[in-house]
């Protein structure tokens, strides 16, 4: 990295903020969002940073094939479609910015929650088709209910400042870290999680252990029936066990904002789908809970800091040496 200048390949859309701070610091880079995979492949060994959102997986052999590679910079929270075990042996640092969407994914996974929590999905399409149904579409109040989140990182954090002003009890159980309990949220286990949750939201990063977490074995531990929310990735979930939850009862609704197999046609190929969607207790959208006009903004602008911090600290080491 000392021995060649810093360059930037950026191959994925960003708010122009990002490329404004990088040209203030007369940081050289190429913006080609429009790049597919292979066109990367062809020019990344010219490069010594990489920034990305989603386009493609950064895998072994893309890694192979940029020996001056520095950084690789994922604009958005989770870096799953890194290869991060790799990439940390090659000595390749990962930047994202968690902080930048969280308050969106926080705000999504609410009204999520609010939405099957009073029938409004199922009410306002009822109404649009010349149904009245009051009785049918009664509601639940959100107050006095034990939400428990999986995962306190940012986004986690963010879903219990959201719900504080609910009058429910939060409690959040995250391996990875301990002494966590805040204003906003109590720390627990996950048997914990399972006797007294009355929602569940879901705040963790897929890695191999979280990929299908969520199971028939994993419903059936729950000691009352839950309303399940999920806006962390879609492979944690076994999507046709939480169909079977609600057909028992034991999940009241469930929220997707993500899913196992994104983006048609072939979530349309899925034999789960049909089902999903003709479900008057299911929510989906499409994978946009962190993905609000500000969050575009604040994701970009975060990282852009990140990627100048850390450009000036190896320019500070590579002055010493």
């Amino acid at each position: 990295m000392t021995n060649i200048p810093t360059k930037l390949l950026i191959v994925d859309d960003i708010h122009p903020v990002f490329l404004e701070k990088l040209e203030a610091r007369h940081i050289p880079y190429d913006y080609q969002p429009e790049f597919s995979k292979a066109d990367a492949v062809r020019v990344i060994t010219d490069y010594t940073g990489l920034v990305i959102r989603s386009k493609f997986r950064v895998d072994a052999p893309f890694i192979d094939a940029a020996p001056q590679l520095a950084f690789i910079a994922r604009g958005g929270a989770g870096m799953d479609n890194i290869d991060e075990h790799y990439a940390l042996e090659k000595g390749i640092t990962l930047l994202n910015a968690p902080e930048g969407n969280r308050d969106a994914v926080g705000e999504h996974m609410v009204g999520m929650l609010l939405g099957l929590m009073n029938n409004l999905y199922r009410a306002n399409f009822e109404v649009k088709n010349g149904q009245w149904r009051r009785e049918a579409n009664r509601g639940l109040e959100l107050g006095g209910r034990t939400v428990a989140l999986v995962g306190y990182g940012n986004n986690g954090q963010a879903m219990a400042r959201k719900l504080s002003g609910f009058g429910v009890e939060v409690i959040a159980y995250d391996k990875y870290r301990t002494g966590f309990s805040d204003a906003y949220a109590t720390e627990a286990t996950m048997e914990e999680v399972t006797q007294r949750a009355d929602v569940l939201s879901l705040h963790i990063p897929l890695t191999s252990e979280t990929r299908g977490m969520v199971n028939d074995a994993y419903l059936a531990r729950f000691n009352k029936p839950i309303f399940f929310l999920n806006g962390a990735r879609g492979e944690i979930v076994d999507i046709p066990a939480v169909l079977d939850a609600l057909g028992t009862g034991a999940v009241l609704g469930a929220a997707f904002d993500v899913l196992p197999v994104e983006k048609f046609p072939q979530l349309a190929e899925q034999p789960w789908f049909q089902p999903l969607i003709n479900h008057d207790k299911v929510m989906v959208s499409p994978h946009v809970a962190g993905w609000s006009v500000e969050s575009y903004f604040k994701i970009a602008d975060i990282l852009s800091d990140k990627v100048i911090k850390f450009l000036d600290e190896i320019t500070a080491v590579s002055q010493k040496t």
